[in-house]
């Protein structure tokens, strides 16, 4: 790839935590350490909490935008490094990749499956569903290629409900549940990284949706290091960072990443 492009998504998606001045923070870190110009797409929304059916509808454009930036950075032969404040960018960011790169496995970080359906939801959260809406378990409206689930591996994943248990079974996701293990299960492959970082324990980052048990930031830096390492990473995405005053830590973490 020929450059890096640094987009910050600033218009609302599906959030329900307040997390557009960490996104701002992170993405004008991470440009500035690579002498780059960022991108920010749009301005912040009052933050509320609306079933999903809302949200797609009036986050549409947003979406859409968001999928479009991962698409442009491909075409025009750069690395996409993406920060948005919610996972539901997901919808159309992954089916980007997977447009460009047929067969490039997704790695998947994150506190969360995000594979609920409109059937098994109980929070009604879009960002809850949209990795199985990207996978084409269930249909979000944007007529996007689908993301093979088979090409989707997930690590660190570990509040995860009953019903996604069973659809992330039965459409052939790959579980990894040692972080040790992912580098060599990746190792040759072309890999766009998912990268939520309630990933991380909460003691360590604050999360919209905190789940007890996640990795360290040493042990996520460690991961990510063997994963690059290993892989021929063609793009990130990081959503999630709420806390604008660890954005030197966060960026720290996540450098081997990004070219």
């Amino acid at each position: 790839m020929s450059g890096l492009s640094v987009v910050g998504m600033l218009c609302r998606t599906a959030e329900r935590v307040s997390a557009a001045e960490g996104t701002q923070a992170l993405v004008t870190e991470l440009a500035e350490q690579r002498e780059v110009t960022p991108r920010l797409i749009g301005s912040p929304s009052p933050v509320r909490s609306v079933p999903w059916e809302v949200d797609i509808a009036d986050s549409r454009g947003c979406l859409l935008e968001a999928g479009g930036q991962v698409d442009d950075a491909f075409v025009a032969g750069d690395f996409p490094l993406l920060v948005a404040a919610d996972c539901s960018v997901t919808l159309t960011t992954l089916p980007a990749v997977v447009r460009h790169r047929p067969g490039a496995t997704i790695l998947w970080l994150d506190a969360h499956a995000d594979f609920n359906t409109p059937d098994t939801t109980v929070s009604r959260y879009l960002g809850g569903m949209c990795l199985a809406g990207a996978c084409g378990v269930w249909d979000p409206g944007f007529d996007l290629p689908e993301v093979p689930p088979g090409d989707v591996v997930m690590c660190g994943v570990r509040d995860v409900e009953a019903g996604e248990t069973v659809l992330l079974e039965t459409n052939g996701v790959v579980q990894i549940a040692r972080p040790g293990l992912l580098a060599d299960a990746l190792d040759g492959r072309e890999v766009f990284v998912h990268l939520d970082l309630d990933v991380l324990d909460p003691t360590i980052l604050p999360a919209s949706f905190p789940a007890p048990g996640g990795l360290s930031d040493g042990g996520l830096r460690t991961l990510l290091g063997e994963v690059a390492a290993a892989c021929d990473v063609i793009g990130c995405e990081i959503t999630g960072f709420t806390a604008p005053d660890l954005t030197e830590l966060v960026a720290a973490i996540v450098d081997p990443l990004v070219p």
